[in-house]
């Protein structure tokens, strides 16, 4: 078949004629399918089962320093958490706080944090005339619901191949000291899967910054989500903690984490690490907001991965079970798009999604002709700040929950849905 921008007019009407035949077909079949959210499957879930069983009523509940787990208290966690969770977001355990079981809920308090008392000392951003925040797209939805939620204004970079665009960002930074920060998730980004290199890890933590209270917040959540083996060694990211210190920014970074797509995404355990001068303000307002978190679920997860000893041969299970998955979608956009040279999409080597660039002005129609079908996609849009996508072009491709019979028909639908749309908008121009 030849490149759709190398079909004469007869050839593309006849062409989109045979597709929208095939796409009704597919909407008559009545199916419910759903793409829209990086869920683990059920069979990931099942990985976890047995760490409902360290605890009952005849185990230890006391933490290694005595704390009884069942009562008050200990509000940064207890040793054994502490350390697992400084394996996750490669830190030293007495840069950890360990919180509930949302990664996102600690983001958002930071957030309020800042507005509401500053940062070491400065200026409460909330008494600021604007406050503004640099957003790598595409990507994350949920990161630009926490600005948009709180008044914040949202500033789009390109996310590269090996991170953010540094030269825009360092332009943006040194200009304008309302800009109080940048979101990253450093690997395996939602939605590209890229990782950052060295350089822009180092960039981000050197670069000069008009606003003394600049932070990085560094959403490590794909830490350890490989699709097989090892992380290959480009995949490996240089510690934000240890390039900002080395810059003489020893405050700029906040690492968040969790066990979320790990083992029980509803009950997990989060959080945080950072600099000595950051624990020790966050601790204090979080002494006010609360008197300690779940002790027996950190306790559990302790147990179960052995402080992180047993991570590399738990994740490699997940692996096991998603490699699969975004195998099937490489395979499916292959051979039913490249020839028809209309799309682009990135094809990670870990994480939980794939990026997908269709013709622009199409994507907003693919999402709903999907939906017609039985497909349920990540909303157009989702994945720039303010849900607008300028190009129009841009969707999160979520596989990790159907499985591989339903993401094999979810395929289908949505490659002849992208064929759809694009035949649409040729034949109309």
């Amino acid at each position: 078949m030849p490149r759709y921008a190398e079909m004469s007019k007869a050839e593309l009407e006849a062409e989109l004629a045979e597709v929208r035949a095939r796409y009704g077909e597919m909407a008559a079949r009545g199916l419910k399918l759903n793409m829209a959210r990086g869920k683990p499957s059920a069979a990931q879930l099942e990985l976890s089962l047995p760490m409902l069983d360290v605890l009952d009523s005849e185990a230890d509940l006391a933490a290694e320093d005595g704390t009884d787990c069942r009562n008050y208290g200990v509000l940064d966690g207890i040793p054994e958490a502490k350390r697992l969770m400084a394996a996750l977001l490669d830190d030293e355990p007495e840069n950890v706080i360990v919180l509930g079981n949302a990664s996102l809920t600690a983001m958002y308090d930071a957030m309020v944090r800042y507005l509401v008392f500053g940062a070491l000392g400065s200026t409460p951003w909330g008494r600021l005339p604007e406050v503004k925040w640099l957003c790598p797209v595409p990507g994350y939805d949920r990161h630009f619901s926490i600005c948009e939620d709180l008044g914040i204004e949202m500033i789009p970079v390109p996310l590269c191949e090996d991170g953010p665009d540094m030269e825009e960002v360092e332009r943006l930074v040194v200009a304008d000291d309302a800009i109080k920060g940048i979101w990253c998730v450093p690997k395996y980004s939602n939605p590209s899967g890229i990782t950052y290199s060295d350089e822009t890890v180092r960039r981000l933590a050197a670069m000069e910054c008009a606003a003394d209270d600049f932070r990085i917040f560094w959403d490590n959540a794909y830490a350890v989500h490989h699709f097989s083996g090892d992380p290959a060694e480009q995949d490996i990211v240089l510690d934000i903690a240890e390039a900002c210190r080395e810059a003489g920014n020893p405050d700029r970074y906040l690492k968040f984490g969790s066990t979320s797509k790990i083992t029980f995404p509803g009950a997990g355990v989060a959080a945080l690490a950072a600099s000595p001068a950051n624990i020790a303000e966050i601790k204090r307002h979080l002494g006010v907001q609360a008197i300690g978190h779940d002790k027996l679920n950190q306790l559990r997860h302790a147990r179960f991965l052995e402080e992180g000893a047993r991570l590399p041969e738990h994740m490699a299970a997940h692996g096991a079970l998603m490699g699969p998955k975004f195998e099937l979608v490489e395979k499916k956009l292959a051979e039913e798009l490249a020839e028809a040279g209309i799309a682009t999409w990135t094809n990670p080597r870990g994480g939980y999604f794939v990026s997908f660039e269709g013709p622009a002005g199409t994507a907003r129609r693919i999402v709903e002709l999907a939906k017609n079908a039985g497909v349920t996609m990540t909303g157009a849009g989702a994945t720039w700040p303010y849900g607008d996508d300028p190009a129009d072009s841009n969707i999160r491709i979520a596989p990790s929950l159907p499985p591989l019979e339903e993401l094999d028909a979810a395929m289908d639908v949505f490659t002849c849905c992208v064929k759809l749309a694009a035949l649409e908008q040729l034949v109309e121009e």
